[in-house]
């Protein structure tokens, strides 16, 4: 049977386009990735790992966004100031989560102001007053040593009974950590000038002093300690995640210091414009509404603006009434905090 040359040349011609078409294609979707805007986000590793608050957003940003948001985790926000100290203009940083008001003065070089307007903080709910060009909150909470009732039936009421009972004790460093940072201040807040003769008083209980909050809490949990620097929402994780009530707060009747976790939008950012969009999305109820039982803090935005917490959450809210909640001025931690840790360390830590 005669078969056509033509129709032959024309099924390789068909062969060779297809070829052609899917070579093109792959170049076209390869060229598309790497063209993706990606948002690099420093923050500390709590926030970041699987089921935590930064894990519940990244595909709803990057869905919004349509980039890729790229989390670099370090084990507390006083690490992340430290490798911004270090890096400088070579931060790789568009954005940084995580760092608190206790650092922002001493952060504040290293970002930008947000630019989100001056009535964006008009929906806040927090125990403070918020008014900052550069440093956006997305949650806060209240300072606390937690404990265990069953291993500890009476935990302290006060700093004083603390100093005056023979309990095992795990805090963070200052120089690394926030809440060590938080734990310094609350004491100089408290006693002044006498903040020295108390931690000379504190030393002796401390089983170990780590450089960031993850590792205490682990510690706790394996019973290394009776009582653990960390904060008034903690037992509730344990509570509503685990069905387990035996873990509580100690709430001193000096008063309590309370922490605003925030973000920015750092210098080197080359996403800028990205950088901002995110910020508003973290304060936007559909992020908020995950703060509670992801980052187990309190949002920054009320149940009025469709933020529902646990009912757990109000009641140490309605707890916290009762007792002072305690603060130090941003510029006067930057101006003392040198100071403050030397007299931390004659100590002996």
């Amino acid at each position: 049977m005669f078969r056509s040359p033509t129709r032959a040349k024309l099924a390789q011609m068909v062969v060779v386009v297809l070829v052609a078409l899917g070579i093109a294609t792959l170049a076209l979707i390869s060229t598309v990735a790497a063209q993706q805007k990606k948002l690099v986000i420093y923050t500390y590793d709590s926030f970041s790992v699987d089921g935590g608050l930064g894990s519940a957003l990244k595909p709803m940003y990057e869905d919004r966004c349509e980039c890729e948001v790229i989390y670099r985790a370090f084990e507390d926000a006083g690490a992340i100031l430290n490798t911004l100290l270090i890096e400088q203009t070579q931060s790789e940083a568009d954005l940084v989560v995580g760092i608190d008001n206790n650092m922002s003065a001493q952060a504040k070089e290293f970002f930008v102001p947000h630019g989100l307007g001056g009535n964006y903080n008009r929906l806040f709910d927090m125990p403070i007053k918020w008014v900052d060009a550069t440093f956006v909150p997305f949650d806060y909470g209240w300072f606390a040593f937690v404990y265990n009732k069953q291993t500890l039936p009476q935990a302290p009421n006060s700093f004083q009974e603390l100093m005056d009972s023979p309990l095992r004790l795990i805090i963070q460093d200052p120089r690394t950590s926030s809440p060590g940072l938080g734990l310094l201040l609350w004491v100089k807040k408290i006693y002044g000038e006498n903040a020295g003769e108390v931690w000379k008083k504190l030393f002796p209980k401390m089983v170990t002093v780590t450089k960031g909050w993850s590792e205490a809490y682990g510690l706790f949990l394996n019973g290394e300690a009776d009582m653990v620097l960390s904060y008034n929402t903690s037992p509730l994780y344990h509570e509503i995640q685990e069905n387990n009530k035996d873990y509580r707060a100690a709430i001193f009747e000096e008063g309590s210091f309370v922490q605003v976790e925030v973000a920015a939008i750092a210098k080197t950012s080359k996403q800028p414009e990205l950088a901002r969009d995110f910020l508003r999305f973290l304060i936007s109820p559909a992020a908020q509404r995950l703060v509670a039982t992801s980052n187990w803090m309190f949002p920054v935005l009320s149940e009025a603006q469709q933020v529902k917490k646990p009912e757990q959450f109000e009641k140490i809210r309605q707890q916290m009434q009762e007792v002072e909640t305690l603060t130090i001025a941003p510029g006067l931690v930057l101006q003392e905090r040198k100071e403050w840790i030397k007299e931390w360390l004659e100590a002996g830590f």
